[in-house]
């Protein structure tokens, strides 16, 4: 099974990629297509024995489409010039149509040899070249419409083709009867709403090319935020080089006012950036040697050097791009609705065109009245909006989540994010900070307590948690080697490590861990000790032939925010907040006071919250799981909705669907306030597009309105949901 994502050139409205998508998803070795009018894209899984990308080109060609190959993200075009000449060009031509054929009607001036009652013939003919003209700028839609027929999936482009065919025929064939004498025909000229039908439809597609561009430049501003150019050094030596040139390793300077050209790790000098595009957080960033830099951050007022470590698609700023791309080529389930109504839409609307056109003959109106009608029908009931609305909308959302530093790995996250009415919380790492830090260490075996902590360094070096570092970083600061003593290491996920020690078994880690698993005891006379322990820290237990020997006091503060976070989901309608850790019953229940909390479960295992989870959805609530660790992994996956934390463990980041920033926990509520707002409105323009649109068919069916008029009435509410959809959503809950 092999994926890929094309470029597809000829996609017009919704009902264009969902004829492709369902077309593409009847063939055989396609597993899944899902076709991206905003992005303009297909992406596509298939069984790579039985096809590849030159056949799957072939399916769309027979469409009626064109690839233009794989899709490249860094390479989004925009409508082109000659797309923006030819618009002018037949506005004018628009103008100079209506003019001709309906001045006199209203009482402007007109030219005599081009004036339906002293020139009939004249009068035709020059509508006649105008509409062919029409034909050949609207060859896309007449064409798109004509093999989607064949295919059996009626669009959009169908009833056009349809209307604007059955018109130009009717008005061939009236052409004739006034060059053979019978002035009558005159009035049954439809030449002028062919053209006009087409012009209306072109218009409509032009200024929602620019609507979508507008959520291109989106993904754009992302790829341009680094720079073109950087120094690296060189034996010494500095050199320009551009970032092409810059490989895994080389050392790059940044100086005061310039952007961060790739992801790297700082290796001399001190300075403060701005990461506010990637994390929200507006307040510059200290960074010393050691710590991460990130492409296209801004370096405010140091000097320094730093490593690559990630180039090019492997970027922080690339891997978000993806990110945004891949999520909007998922399709939502709200924007599914849209896709199938649109499906059943096209194939009623023909008939109901028909169906009114023999009921007018029937009812003793001209051929001309009915075939009006039939026109008037296929072109106003064209659900364009309707698909196009939805998608918009979820693709603005996504920018709007990635401006703020959260990204969103599927669209239909989005929706499910307003469904959720439980929220789980680890502690550490999540409503405390990612940052804990050793405040004391007690020694229950007489040994000086900077060799107790060096040797629990050694042993959490090779810990991916926040906890493991706060010990690393406290040997750290005083100095303490802590080379390898132990032999091999034995990490039991989220419970502690255990290995060797000048022939002895040392352990460390949770209560649990240690004192029930592995059953440790307290040694004599230290009870009382044990039992003075602050009640306020966070407690790692180290224990040497089952007998413990230190404890260390960890300093976990609670995010600032964590109180304003949880009260803001509650008011969004969250019904539960709950917060599991593996942390003792003390330290939990303090937390759980502080923050406001509904629940808290203290030493609770990876699998423990994995059930938490599977529980509650098994009650039938909507869950989201907010953790950062490795052993906050099974939950997160097993969740509705998994948040990981931006600085957690990788494994986490990338099992949950969306990862959030560690420097503001705000992003949450954010989200929940968000998504609720974007099916909002998208139900509202469900709605509204409903309601005028079978307003219009049914105008039409009564003959009250002539094709042009439902073209330009169809079109002005295509755009206008656009426009509306195209426009950011309000969020309350603010990131900053």
């Amino acid at each position: 099974m092999k994926s890929i994502i094309l470029a597809i050139d000829g996609m017009t409205c919704s009902a264009c990629s969902n004829g492709l998508e369902k077309y593409l998803n009847k063939q055989n070795g396609i597993f899944e297509a899902n076709v991206n009018l905003v992005m303009a894209n297909a992406t596509i899984t298939y069984d790579e024995q039985i096809l590849n990308q030159e056949k799957i080109e072939k399916y769309i060609k027979q469409a009626g489409f064109k690839s233009l190959g794989i899709f490249k993200e860094f390479n989004i075009e925009k409508n082109n010039k000659k797309e923006k000449i030819q618009f002018i060009i037949f506005t004018i031509l628009a103008i100079v149509t209506m003019y001709i054929s309906m001045g006199h009607m209203i009482g402007l001036p007109t030219l005599k040899f081009l004036s339906a009652e002293h020139n009939p013939i004249n009068y035709a003919v020059s509508l006649l070249i105008l509409t062919i003209a029409f034909f050949g700028y609207g060859y896309d839609i007449l064409k798109n419409g004509y093999k989607n027929l064949i295919h059996k999936i009626p669009n959009m482009d169908t009833l056009v083709t349809i209307g604007v065919v059955s018109s130009f025929i009717y008005s061939l064939y009236s052409m004739y009867m006034i060059i053979k004498g019978n002035m009558h025909y005159t009035m049954n000229l439809y030449f002028e709403s062919a053209a006009i039908v087409i012009y209306f439809v072109k218009l409509g597609r032009y200024i929602d090319g620019i609507s979508k561009d507008k959520t291109k430049d989106a993904i754009k501003k992302l790829v341009e935020i680094t720079p073109n150019k950087a120094i690296i050094e060189v034996n010494g030596i500095q050199k320009e080089v551009t970032l092409d040139e810059i490989k895994k390793g080389y050392i790059v300077i940044s100086k005061a006012g310039d952007k961060i050209a790739v992801d790297g790790e700082i290796i001399e000098g001190k300075t403060h950036l701005d990461e506010s595009f990637i994390t929200g957080e507006s307040k510059p960033v200290t960074k010393n040697i050691g710590d991460k830099v990130i492409a296209g951050s801004l370096n405010y007022d140091g000097f320094i050097k730093y490593r690559a470590e990630k180039i090019g698609k492997e970027s922080t700023v690339s891997e978000i791009v993806k990110l945004v791309i891949e999520a909007s080529n998922t399709k939502a389930p709200i924007a599914k609705i849209a896709d199938k109504i649109s499906g059943y839409f096209v194939p009623v609307v023909i008939i109901i065109a028909i169906i009114s056109f023999v009921m007018y003959l029937l009812l003793g109106y001209d051929f001309g009245t009915a075939l009006s009608t039939f026109v008037t029908i296929l072109v106003v009931a064209c659900p364009c909006s309707l698909g196009l609305a939805t998608p918009l909308a979820i693709v603005i959302s996504e920018g709007i989540c990635a401006s703020n530093g959260i990204l969103v790995k599927k669209s239909e996250i989005l929706e499910n994010a307003s469904k959720i009415n439980t929220v789980v919380f680890d502690k550490t790492g999540t409503i405390t900070k990612a940052a804990p830090t050793v405040k004391c260490v007690y020694s229950f075996n007489g040994a000086n307590e900077d060799e107790l902590l060096r040797m629990a360094a050694c042993m959490e070096e090779h810990f991916p948690h926040s906890m493991a570092k706060a010990v690393v970083d406290a040997a750290a600061r005083k100095n303490l080697s802590h080379e390898e003593m132990h032999t091999k290491v034995e990490y039991i996920v989220a419970h502690g490590i255990s290995t060797t020690i000048n022939n002895k078994k040392t352990i460390i880690g949770s209560y649990h861990f240690v004192f029930e698993d592995e059953g440790c005891h307290i040694p004599e006379g230290k009870e009382e000790m044990f039992d003075k322990l602050p009640t306020q820290y966070s407690h790692l237990y180290l224990a040497i032939e089952d007998k413990l020997a230190a404890v260390i006091c960890i300093e976990d503060p609670v995010r600032p925010e964590a109180y304003e976070v949880i009260a803001r989901l509650k008011e969004l309608g969250i019904s539960k907040v709950v917060m599991m850790t593996g942390d003792s019953e003390r330290t939990a229940k303090a937390i759980a006071g502080i923050v406001g909390v509904d629940e808290y479960y203290s030493e609770v295992l990876p699998e423990d919250k994995a059930s938490f989870v599977e529980k509650e959805k098994n009650a039938g609530r909507k869950v989201v799981m907010i953790g950062d660790g490795i052993n906050d992994s099974p939950a997160l996956s097993a969740a509705d909705v998994g948040i990981a934390i931006s600085d957690g463990a990788q494994i986490a980041r990338e099992i949950a669907d969306i990862t959030v920033s560690a420097d503001n926990l705000l992003q949450i509520a954010f989200l929940k306030d968000l998504s609720n707002n974007l099916i909002k409105k998208i139900n509202r323009n469900y709605r509204t597009i409903v309601s005028f649109n079978s307003g219009l068919i049914a105008l039409g069916v009564l003959g009250i309105i002539p094709p042009t008029t439902s073209a330009l009435l169809h079109n002005t509410s295509t755009l206008l949901i656009s426009m509306n959809s195209m426009k950011d959503i309000p969020v309350e809950s603010g990131c900053r």
